[in-house]
């Protein structure tokens, strides 16, 4: 593959990585849904043990995104899909340890995600996949971050990871906690997480209301209560609430 081709795949991935999630989301819905299975072993207690351990998986890549977006610098790592941003270079913090933490958590969220599914093939290839393309998105990020900041990125590349995190190295964040910014930032992951959470155990029960145990109905209305939550954002970043988050 030529530069240009290499740069040509990584600007079409960062453009169109967000719509990875609700493929993830809804193969693995259909999945559950075929299947029934919450788990691939052959033994209820191991399933179970499954499906937490994704829950699990999918709450730690969200956390990563959380504490990234929270410390990260206005102007940078934003949501923006057609290019990237960058006001200044983010070299402390979760990026101290790793060049694209945010892709980071991703990468585990996803595959937390895929494990919803029931199925350690479909796991095993989102988490492939989704390495393969965050490799590609970073280098391509990589090249407009190096364009931008010459030798302070040079500086910061050479003894960062690119998205394997290295275990020391810890540089105290330069900037306090944004709960608003990470708030704006995430929500939308958030609720994706939720909805994902939902859809793979409703589809276990083939999406019928008369399927779901009296027991059972919390876990309805906590959705309910998400949506609820989701919708109270949405109208405050309509009114101004979050302006100037980016």
């Amino acid at each position: 593959m030529s530069r240009n081709d290499a740069d040509r795949l990584g600007y079409y991935l960062f453009y169109f990585r967000g719509l990875y999630i609700y493929l993830t989301i809804a193969v693995a819905t259909a999945i559950a849904f075929i299947t029934r299975d919450p788990g691939p072993f052959a033994d209820a207690a191991a399933d179970r043990a499954w499906i937490w351990a994704a829950i699990g998986v999918a709450a730690a890549g969200a956390l990563i995104r959380i504490i990234t977006s929270g410390f990260a610098a206005l102007g940078t790592s934003g949501r923006v899909k057609s290019a990237p941003e960058a006001a200044e270079l983010n070299t402390t913090g979760p990026y101290s340890l790793v060049r694209n933490p945010l892709y980071v958590g991703r990468i585990v969220n996803y595959t937390g995600l895929a494990m919803l599914s029931g199925s350690w093939i479909f796991s095993i290839a989102v988490f492939a996949l989704s390495v393969l393309i965050y490799v590609r998105i970073s280098r391509y990020e990589a090249a407009f971050l190096k364009s931008k900041f010459g030798e302070q990125f040079d500086k910061w590349a050479a003894s960062t990871p690119l998205l394997l995190p290295r275990l020391t190295g810890w540089v105290k964040p330069k900037y306090a906690f944004w709960w608003k910014r990470m708030i704006w930032r995430e929500q939308h992951k958030l609720f994706q997480m939720a909805a994902a959470i939902f859809l793979a155990w409703f589809a276990r029960r083939g999406f019928e209301m008369s399927a779901i145990a009296p027991t059972e109905m919390i876990w309805v209305y906590a959705f309910g209560a998400v949506i609820a939550l989701r919708l109270l954002i949405a109208g405050l970043s309509m009114a101004g609430y979050f302006k100037d988050m980016r």
